[in-house]
């Protein structure tokens, strides 16, 4: 159970000539470990990843582990819709002191479940390192359901957990139901890894708990514990900081988070923007009240 616990999905910090800022990012990483998460996921949605090049994306996982130095596992991120760009990207890169990959399921040309499947059996067939799935249909605009997940899990003994992200807890509960016993379901939504845990989810790759990993964390544990009045008591002080940095997009919501507390700028590259003014105001004062 490697991925128990909390995960965070970090962002790529920029500075004001867009260009990565790695002294930013190191502040994140060391925020987020001194805060008690489990793990780190380099390169995820959160990170921004479609608008990196090649070696921008190798820079990040060097600094990250070099950074991290063994302190918390480390997870890199690599999706999109072209299978053999995957595996070669994958086969490619140097991910040495990373321990898994995090690869969401293909966007845009939105394959059948049989393709899902394929797409997954060609990585897990042709990549070194475990898999952890990742099914967000808001993105990608095709749900791997849960029959899928589940036939990918038992066929495939490297690919470890799916991080869920369907909003959908009728899939969830039918994948944790019939599940082989070294798979793990992750969630990949903030606001329902209360509820899944309560059901058998083991861990979760946040994206708020890189602004708030004590609260968060605390939480996490909590719910692992079984103790949901606990968990619930806790969630309550950050969930509506957890709506609003959601709002217009991901990640620039938490980057504003991290803005007001000191950790990196508030920059994103193009075709993302900051958040609108009347919304870094409530978020900064939610900020303010969780201090």
């Amino acid at each position: 159970m490697q991925w128990k616990g909390t995960g965070v999905a970090l962002v790529t910090p920029f500075d004001s000539k867009k260009k990565i800022d790695f002294k930013s990012l190191a502040k994140v990483i060391d925020h987020c470990i001194d805060g008690g998460v489990n793990y780190l996921v380099s390169l995820g949605t959160t990170g921004e990843t479609v608008v990196l090049s090649l070696e921008e994306k190798q820079e990040i996982l060097n600094f990250t582990k070099e950074h991290v130095n063994g302190r918390v596992p480390l997870v890199a991120g690599f999706g999109g819709n072209n299978t053999q760009f995957i595996v070669d990207k994958i086969n490619s890169f140097q991910l040495e002191g990373y321990s898994a990959i995090l690869s969401s399921s293909p966007n845009y040309n939105k394959p059948t479940q049989e393709g899902i499947y394929q797409h997954y059996k060609y990585i897990a067939q042709n990549t070194p390192l475990p898999i952890i799935l990742y099914n967000v249909p808001g993105r990608t605009a095709q749900n791997m359901e849960a029959q899928t997940t589940l036939r990918l899990a038992h066929d495939f003994s490297n690919i470890v957990a799916v991080k869920e992200a369907s909003n959908n807890l009728l899939q969830c509960m039918e994948i944790v139901k019939d599940m082989p016993s070294n798979f793990q379901l992750l969630s990949g939504d903030d606001v329902h890894a209360l509820p899944m845990f309560s059901f058998g989810c083991t861990g979760v790759i946040s994206v708020i708990a890189q602004g708030i990993p004590k609260s968060f964390t605390s939480m996490v544990n909590f719910a692992l514990e079984g103790k949901f009045q606990e968990a619930s008591k806790e969630q309550f002080k950050f969930l509506e900081l957890i709506k609003l940095i959601f709002k217009e997009n991901n990640p620039a919501g938490i980057k504003a988070v991290l803005e007001q507390l000191g950790l990196c700028e508030n920059e994103l590259r193009l075709p993302l923007v900051p958040i609108s003014k009347a919304l870094y105001s409530e978020i900064a004062e939610q900020v303010k009240s969780l201090r």
